[in-house]
């Protein structure tokens, strides 16, 4: 069982979609013992144009969502949905709202490594949790390395153009097929489902993909 998740690390959808997968790979383990899906990452950043140093998160929302009383609806909706899968997010800290080209560089780096779950957990946990500045290198760094990366290699990943030509191509990858909101959710190449789907609906798409695979 091959899983790609196309994903933002500044989208608590996203953070969500992860929890609802682990709730479904408990139910792939349990009917299908012995057996251990592959999870593989790819970036996707929804505001590409944001520039470097971030924005204002605040007024961000406000103007994306077109005033904070609409903000405080949507974000409402997405707190009631995180407490289900047991994410506190704290979105009043977030501070800044950031370029996220440099975490999605960081995971590329850790599946290199053969570590990409624990950076997107730490990427994760660091902005919804914990409001991480991600425009700033030195607190990316810190993220990773509390997460038990060498800080010295992440420093070196992000102060270079390392994998930043991986990340442009698997985004255009994404775009070209279509993709165009995340979480986005892609079963052994064969199923794929758009969204914070809930777990049996991501376990039922991987047993389709299972069938899928059998029928060719």
């Amino acid at each position: 069982m091959d899983i790609d998740i196309i994903s933002d690390v500044v989208c608590p959808w996203c953070f969500i979609g992860k929890r609802r997968l682990e709730q479904a790979l408990v139910l792939w383990r349990d009917a299908h013992p012995g057996e251990e899906p592959q999870v593989r990452w790819h970036p996707f950043e929804l505001n590409p144009h944001i520039p470097a140093a971030g924005l204002d998160r605040r007024r961000y929302l406000e103007e994306k969502f077109g005033g904070p009383e609409r903000a405080r609806e949507i974000y409402a909706r997405v707190e009631a949905a995180g407490r289900e899968v047991d994410i506190a997010f704290d979105f009043d800290r977030i501070q800044v709202q950031p370029n996220t080209s440099s975490a999605h560089r960081l995971i590329a780096w850790a599946g290199v490594l053969g570590r990409q779950g624990a950076m997107v957990d730490a990427l994760f946990d660091g902005y919804f949790l914990e409001a991480r500045n991600f425009a700033s290198n030195d607190e990316l760094v810190e993220v990773a390395g509390a997460a038990g990366f060498d800080r010295e290699a992440a420093a070196d990943v992000l102060e270079s153009d390392e994998l930043l030509d991986h990340v442009r191509k698997e985004e255009d990858t994404a775009r070209r097929i279509g993709v165009q909101g995340v979480p986005f959710f892609i079963f052994n190449q064969r199923v794929a489902l758009s969204g914070a789907q809930p777990p049996d609906v991501l376990a039922d798409a991987m047993e389709q993909s299972l069938l899928a695979l059998a029928e060719e």
